[in-house]
């Protein structure tokens, strides 16, 4: 981590968690915002946007969460309207959260800077559209991208043109496609070694059940940390099943700044530690009388602290002391011939 320990974003995702309903979306960013989270990402796109309305094979899904649903249809379900958009970013803001979205398409980024989009997210499986990713670049704004599915080339690919493009900030979540993820596809690990071979700020967009890796990520340095939110499981959606509802989103927040207090602060080195007086120093172990030589027995290293540092205990062994000293009291240097 940096040397000093730093808040992450905690990004709340609706994706298609808002299950038709502008009312349901209204009520999810409320709920977002009591949780604690600092900001909510929405997904701007058509399916028309995403793929081909063909029902053949290449567009079915072979397997996991969505198999055998065409890929065109199950993007219907899941799409957030754009005439939604600018009251979803309004309250958002009202409520004092940072709005933003990743949007699939040219037309998709024009439509979100009309409503003052502050940020902008590049999905994984989009990170290889370079068209897109300078197209969005251009603007100079704060980006995030998935790694998922794309390849360390094309990572770096699209982050060169990113810097190339101007953009200053630009941090990459470590991200498994697969929905839900199970724990050992995350390889947690990894994700710290972005700033290293990228040089861009990390952070992890988590596809697991639960809030175990969310909150581990943070202890690794996460500067962003994504998660599915819904706002009640009773709800049904395509992606409800790898989403946390509103109270286990809210104990990821109560996590993520409780590990925040853990970690603290790399070069913190207070100048007096609590308990130290406890610690052990240099005691009469019984009455020396004025000229006496200090030895093992009547001076002893122990608990708690008040006299000398006990570095100094050897040299002292066979010096006198310059007065009469009690049992109990603590060796001073005044003490000392």
């Amino acid at each position: 981590m940096t040397s000093t320990s730093t808040k992450p974003l905690i990004v709340a995702e609706l994706s298609a968690n808002h299950c038709g309903s502008l009312q349901i979306a209204k009520d999810s960013l409320k709920a977002i915002a009591k949780s604690g989270a600092n900001a909510v990402k929405l997904q701007t796109y058509t399916p028309s946007c995403l793929t081909l309305n063909a029902k053949n094979e290449h567009f079915k899904i072979q397997d996991g969460l969505w198999k055998d649903r065409y890929l065109y249809e199950l993007y219907e379900e899941a799409q957030t309207p754009w005439e939604w958009h600018k009251e979803l970013f309004a309250l958002g803001r009202e409520l004092g959260l940072l709005v933003f979205s990743a949007p699939f398409s040219k037309e998709g980024v024009d439509f979100l800077e009309s409503l003052g989009c502050p940020m902008y997210k590049i999905a994984s499986f989009e990170v290889l559209d370079l068209e897109l990713v300078e197209y969005v670049a251009r603007l100079k704004k704060p980006m995030i991208l998935s790694s998922g599915v794309a390849n360390d080339y094309e990572l770096y690919e699209a982050i060169t043109l990113c810097k190339k493009c101007g953009v200053r900030d630009i941090t990459l979540l470590l991200c498994t496609s697969a929905y839900p993820a199970p724990l050992d596809s995350v390889h947690l690990a990894s994700m710290p070694l972005f700033a290293q071979k990228y040089g861009v700020k990390f952070g992890l967009s988590d596809h697991t059940l639960g809030t175990l890796c969310a909150s581990m990520a943070v202890a690794l340095g996460a500067s962003v940390v994504e998660k599915h939110f819904i706002l009640d499981k009773s709800l049904q959606s395509a992606d409800s099943a790898f989403s946390l509802d509103a109270q286990e989103f809210s104990e990821l927040v109560r996590q993520i700044h409780n590990v925040c207090e853990i970690m603290g602060n790399a070069d913190y080195m207070p100048s007096y530690k609590k308990g130290r007086e406890f610690a052990r120093s240099i005691w009469v172990a019984r009455d020396i009388g004025a000229g006496e030589k200090f030895t093992r027995e009547n001076i002893k290293v122990l608990r708690p602290s008040g006299g000398l540092h006990p570095r100094i205990y050897k040299s002292l062994l066979g010096r006198k002391a310059t007065c009469e000293l009690k049992f109990g009291q603590p060796l001073t240097q005044k003490d000392i011939t």
